[in-house]
């Protein structure tokens, strides 16, 4: 087996606490809670464990699984249409566009909703810390793990406003409320949310239980896990105040205490590092999309705004409240600082690399080598309050960092979340140039025998296995999963080469592997033998590149050959299940792209032989079921230089079918027979293609543009005659 290498009145408005719903899968649906209108208690009290006497009841529905038979479930609108027509996932894209162009969220509600929270839910500040959940968090999958919400500074609760709907269709939501005027240490809060923690993991002992805090929140799920190391913990910490001796806030503190007009000076400065840069904001939102008059609207109302957040701001941090928060920021530093080396949790650190109110950045690379289990995430153009910006979309981190599981251990199939729409279109979006510039041309082989232009031929129930040559850099894999998501609903899930998930020495050579987020957002799951079975049982549409890195970084010269293993083992895995096996070929990284450093040059020079011998021992040591030529290829990568961009063509063949024949193919000779099949099919597609590209009027970059400035940017060029 081989691998892939590459690459969404106040009350009404938030609900008391209550455990998750415990019904399990059933008919292969998943269930979805509900949330009764009825006004509840808000919380519960730090004197008070979560009880079922204090929860709001849900009655409970199913609804559709995400995926099902390899296909994503259509949404209301969509269901029943014919294949011919738009499929909804791209219907559901379009409206998510139009909603983004059509409205921008700001901090103006974040301040509104605090201030609504501080009068209504506590009478202006007043009682104990506790607990509540967002009614924007109501439907959830079932069997959700718990995440727990620490606040920063402000101790209000909502700094996941912007989160929450993204957030709640995952996760089951708790957030912790600090009211204003209440003064409970940083070791009372600790043991608030110990009381809590160990509470739910008493119910719910197979489910993780998420802490995510930012700052002050930070620190307070650093001391829980200290605290608590048999207890099952996922901590997200964004910007940490671990650091807080170092923070431009620690000198207020003795000029707050001795004069009191300082206070006037404080929230000024806050608000600057809350609202960020606002011209750099409206620069991003005009390299988006959004409509330039709309961008400027926002900017001006921003700074409209910006003088109507101080009164809010000063509510929410009066003078007292600031300078008994930043004498906690100082205890609870030292605390959390004092007790890392307690923490086993798995946890995953978001560094701000424009904070200005802490070095988060320098923090962040600190705590990652310090904590044992723990991956680091950099957001280079963020600031301190990084879950209140636009383009900051935790659920989707989460996901992309491979941490969300909702057992002991991490599943990639069970756990897995399709993107929603929002993520897709971000992660489209981000290679549009790329797609625009390789303009591909998708073939597929029809159930009558023609070859026709689209994915139509391509079959709609799994198990499906597609197996083909892998391009140059794996290029070719960003418009292949793109279009069959947009073209047919179909989301391919590819097997890939475990340095995607390899959990880097903190001392190695191994570059950071965020870059691959996108990989594992998109359903990429590493190569083993018991992925490959749970894709094939669950009816998934995989992808599978038998050559791996040795096609993807091939020699000089070696364009479109094959570099498969010696065995076969995903004949038998496909027939055990009745898998269609796709022989499919792509040409076109010959017009992209020329190899002219390639391994052979590499080995020649001795620092570069010694770092990817280096390199490649970190990884292949991790790689126990990797096999052939593929299993032993060393890691590296190769010198390319870049030609005047060509078209890239995809020809998915006539299926293989393996139903019926799973006797048969136990036979290692029948097996290795249809293995050579598949083989010599894909280099038929290969052939084909490079065949009938030389008829392409369209084939150069300028015949295409020229195409589409008269036609518009979005429309099909047109190819060679089938």
């Amino acid at each position: 087996m081989s691998t892939v290498t590459t690459v969404g009145s106040f009350f009404p408005s938030v609900r008391c606490c209550a455990p998750p719903s415990t019904s399990p899968l059933s008919n292969g649906r998943l269930k979805l809670n509900h949330v009764s209108n009825t006004a509840r208690r808000l919380a519960v009290s730090t004197e008070q464990a979560i009880s079922t006497e204090t929860t709001t009841e849900r009655n409970e529905t199913t609804m559709r699984n995400h995926v099902s038979n390899g296909r994503l479930k259509e949404s209301e609108e969509g269901e029943g249409m014919k294949e011919k027509q738009k499929n909804p996932y791209a219907l559901e894209l379009e409206k998510t566009e139009m909603e983004l162009r059509s409205s921008r969220k700001s901090l103006e509600d974040y301040f509104e909703e605090s201030k609504n929270f501080i009068a209504k839910s506590d009478g202006g500040g007043g009682g104990p810390p506790r607990w509540f959940s967002p009614l924007e968090c109501g439907s959830r999958l079932d069997n959700s793990p718990l995440l727990l919400f620490l606040p920063g500074i402000d101790g209000i609760g909502l700094g996941l406003s912007k989160q929450h709907n993204t957030l709640g269709k995952i996760f089951d939501i708790w957030c912790l409320h600090i009211p204003v005027k209440d003064r409970t240490s940083f070791l009372g809060l600790v043991k608030l949310i110990e009381r809590t923690v160990r509470s739910e993991s008493y119910c719910f002992p197979n489910r993780p239980i998420y802490l995510a805090g930012e700052s002050l929140g930070a620190c307070l799920a650093l001391a829980v896990a200290a605290r608590n190391p048999d207890v099952d913990l996922v901590l997200v910490l964004a910007n940490p105040a671990t650091s807080f001796e170092k923070s431009q806030l620690q000198p207020l503190i003795p000029l707050l205490e001795v004069l009191p007009f300082q206070h006037q000076l404080t929230i000024p400065y806050m608000l600057s590092l809350m609202t960020g840069d606002s011209l750099r904001m409206a620069m991003d939102n005009a390299v988006k999309g959004f409509p330039l008059e709309q961008t400027i609207g926002g900017l001006s109302q921003d700074l409209v705004a910006m003088s109507s957040y101080l009164n809010a701001l000063a509510n929410i941090l009066p003078r007292e409240t600031l300078l008994w928060k930043l004498q906690m920021l100082k205890t609870a530093s030292a605390y959390a600082n004092s007790r890392l080396h307690a923490v086993k949790s798995q946890t995953l650190v978001l560094s701000s690399g424009r904070d200005q109110l802490l070095p988060s950045e320098e923090e962040g690379q600190r705590l990652y080598v310090a904590l044992p289990k723990c991956e680091i995430r950099k957001f280079n153009d963020s600031g301190h309050f990084l879950f209140l910006e636009h383009d900051v979309d935790l659920a989707n981190i989460i996901k992309g960092a491979s941490c969300y599981r909702r057992g002991k251990y991490l599943d990639y199939i069970s756990d897995y979340i399709p993107p929603t729409p929002l993520e897709f279109k971000k992660l489209y979006d981000s290679n549009r140039l790329f797609v625009l510039a390789t303009s591909p041309v998708m073939l597929s082989y029809f159930q009558d025998g023609k070859i026709v232009r689209g994915l139509a031929g391509v079959p709609s129930e799994g198990p499906v296995l597609y197996v083909g040559y892998h391009m140059l850099m794996g290029f070719e894999v960003i418009p292949l999963i793109s279009n069959f998501l947009l073209e047919r609903n179909i989301l391919i899930r590819g097997i890939t080469h475990p340095m995607l998930y390899v959990k880097l020495k903190k001392e190695g050579m191994m570059p950071p592997l965020q870059q691959f987020d996108v990989v594992r957002t998109m359903g990429a799951v590493p190569v083993s033998g018991s992925n490959f079975y749970k894709l094939m049982s669950s009816k998934a549409h995989a992808l599978l590149y038998p050559g791996g890195m040795r096609e993807a970084y091939h020699r000089k010269g070696e364009e479109y050959k094959l570099f498969w293993p010696e065995k076969s083992e995903f004949v038998r895995m496909a027939s055990r299940f009745g898998a269609k096996i796709v022989p499919f070929g792509v040409v076109g990284e010959d017009d992209f792209g020329e190899v002219v450093f390639d391994y052979d040059d590499q080995m020649k020079i001795p620092f570069l032989r010694d770092y990817i011998k280096g390199l490649s021992e970190e990884v292949v040591s991790l790689r126990t079921e990797a096999d052939g030529e593929v299993g032993q290829q060393d890691l590296h990568q190769v010198g390319i230089v870049p030609k005047f961009p060509g078209r890239f063509y995809y020809y998915f063949g006539k299926p293989i079918e393996t139903e019926g024949r799973k006797q048969e193919l136990r036979d290692r000779e029948k097996a290795h027979e249809l293995y050579l099949h598949v083989k010599s099919e894909v280099e038929n597609c290969i052939a084909f293609l490079k065949e009938k590209r030389e008829s392409d009027p369209y084939r150069n970059i300028l015949a295409r543009l020229a195409y589409q400035a008269s036609h518009g940017f979005d429309a099909e060029v047109p190819t060679f005659d089938i």
